[in-house]
């Protein structure tokens, strides 16, 4: 049942949206015109434009959908009794499945290829995303307050642990240099990226 409580233009974002995720899955990004997703969303080719100008600006648009579901809102809160290492991994983890998926990678072939004239419109849409705070800088923080971390720069902290997930199981399977990762290789990595980051950053008892 559609929300009551919602605009007719947003109950129609919210059907293209939802028609892409369908289309995207069933035909690829490259195969799905925006001809079918106004069929599939049962709009007008005009109403989808008036809410996405291109169909790259839809890919971006799911592209911080699912950065935010996996990254911002992840339900992970730092806990001052238990172990750092697994509440940690889980985060990473998190980023791992998000990053090395075969939906979340489609996406970004596409992103890629349609900013790789436009650097600068590339840059505004990293710091967009990066903009907002995760759930690891909320841990990151809260584990440094409580002294179990040693003072850092947070967001420095985060992005080289980014950089740990993304240089195995994102750049390569982005680029078509390697298959993606198997779930053996995606908890080796989570086990190795927040080893060798708690061996730097962690406070000794």
């Amino acid at each position: 049942m559609k929300d009551k409580g919602k605009t007719l233009s947003e109950r129609k974002r919210e059907d293209i949206v939802g028609a892409a995720k369908r289309a995207f899955q069933t035909y690829g990004v490259q195969g799905t015109s925006m001809d079918k997703l106004a069929e599939m969303a049962e709009v007008s080719k005009r109403t989808v434009y008036n809410h996405f100008a291109t169909k790259e600006d839809l890919v971006l648009h799911l592209m911080r959908e699912l950065w935010d579901q996996s990254m911002v809102q992840v339900d992970v809160a730092y806990q001052p009794d238990e172990p750092l290492g697994p509440q940690l991994n889980q985060l990473v983890a998190a980023e791992i499945e998000l990053v090395s998926g075969s939906e979340f990678l489609g996406l970004a072939r596409v992103a890629t290829g349609y900013f790789l004239y436009q650097p600068e419109k590339l840059r505004n849409e990293i710091e967009k995303l990066v903009a907002a705070e995760t759930a690891m800088h909320r841990w990151m923080k809260s584990a440094v307050n409580d002294g179990r971390l040693k003072p850092m720069d947070v967001s420095l902290a985060v992005k080289q642990l980014h950089n740990l997930v993304k240089g195995s199981c994102y750049w390569p399977q982005l680029m078509g240099f390697e298959p993606e990762c198997s779930s053996a290789e995606k908890k080796r990595l989570a086990d190795e990226s927040v080893a060798m980051f708690l061996d730097h950053y962690q406070n000794q008892p």
